[in-house]
């Protein structure tokens, strides 16, 4: 937990941010506007709710559409224009700011002073198993190449959700976030082994389990229970530890991702649903997640001939289709207009209720 004041600020997906007002945002993206923090209302205070953190009761905000509606009932300072997305979002004026929460400094923190519960302890449990598991990396790697890996994924790890700012409950689920690109395939290739692996705490959600996710998704992702499931079962960032729902993020570091803020822009076209063949999957596992795609099909909306990607900032929505894949998507199309290159479109998935991404 460390305060920051004004431009000093360098929040990023998985941050959370506490305002002058008393309320507490989720940070997303990598890239953010100079004077504001793209992010979103997580818990405002709230004399029947169900969390209590410094003497005061706060409640969740599930869902999108109850945040905007409070936002500009009662706090309208935190939904603005953009002009580099071209749509009105939530985010947080720097000069609003409180305190910046920091997932890896947590961590450490966590790590020195040991776990005040039973949640933070499965949180700083978790972190050990992906941190030492042997199948992240192949046999034939050299010795300080490995040490060196293992330190760089030490220190990648982080606690974002409610843990991460103290509004947890003894039921809570357990958000980590992995940050850097190396760091982040080799997590995510642990990830595969441990979930197979009966010999650890950590295992993918039974049917049940699936059942509730999907219950908990379904209002904002029309996905068929069919569906999920296949989807799921292919996926590594959900899971179990020691009965306890686990949800992991990979988030690239901003140096990774070669742009800044106001380098493209971006004019909304309206709602498309679309059927594409998906060419290029390597940034799927992100938080934002990416996927090329080529022979479009327009289902509805305004066709354009030079659409070349489908993007989410959404974690639900990463892993959902592979290169070679036919998938279908709906979302908000966008043309993106760049200083030095040429125009062309691109689908954004999970901005409103009713988007979807599947591979078919």
């Amino acid at each position: 937990m460390t305060p920051f004041e004004g431009l000093a600020l360098s929040a990023v997906e998985g941050f959370a941010v506490q305002t002058t007002d008393n309320l507490f945002f989720t940070v997303k993206g990598l890239l953010h506007p100079p004077d504001r923090v793209i992010a979103y209302l997580r818990y405002l205070p709230d004399p029947q709710g169900d969390r209590e953190r410094d003497g005061v009761r706060y409640r969740r905000v599930y869902h999108f559409g109850e945040q905007q509606e409070i936002l500009q009932a009662r706090y309208p300072d935190y939904l603005s224009h953009d002009p580099v997305l071209g749509i009105r979002l939530q985010s947080v004026p720097r000069r609003l700011i409180r305190t910046v929460y920091d997932p890896c400094d947590y961590l450490a923190t966590l790590r020195q002073r040991g776990p005040a519960d039973v949640v933070e302890e499965h949180a700083l449990a978790l972190t050990a198993v992906l941190q030492n598991a042997d199948c992240r990396t192949t046999t034939d790697v050299e010795e300080h190449t490995l040490a060196a890996l293992l330190q760089a994924i030490r220190n990648s790890l982080g606690v974002s959700g409610s843990v991460l700012i103290g509004m947890h409950r003894p039921d809570s689920d357990i958000d980590l976030v992995v940050y850097g690109e190396t760091a982040g395939r080799a997590v995510h290739r642990a990830l595969g082994c441990l979930l197979d692996d009966s010999s650890n705490d950590l295992r993918r959600p039974n049917r049940e389990e699936l059942a509730a996710l999907h219950a908990a998704h379904r209002p904002d992702t029309p996905l068929s229970f069919a569906d999920f499931v296949r989807l799921q079962a292919r996926k590594v960032n959900e899971g179990r530890f020691r009965g306890r729902e686990v949800f992991i993020r990979f988030v690239k570091r901003p140096a990774e991702v070669g742009e800044r803020y106001g380098e493209r822009r971006f004019e909304p076209l309206g709602p498309a649903t679309l059927r594409a063949r998906v060419t290029d999957d390597y940034d799927a596992i992100f938080t934002p997640c990416r996927y090329g795609v080529e022979d479009v099909t327009f289902l509805d909306g305004s066709p354009v001939a030079d659409l070349r990607e489908l993007v989410s900032f959404r974690g639900r929505f990463s892993e959902q289709a592979r290169a070679g894949e036919w998938a279908v998507a709906r979302g908000s199309l966008e043309r993106v207009i760049h200083r030095s290159e040429p125009i062309y479109h691109r689908l954004v998935v999970g901005g409103r209720a009713g988007d979807y991404l599947k591979a078919v």
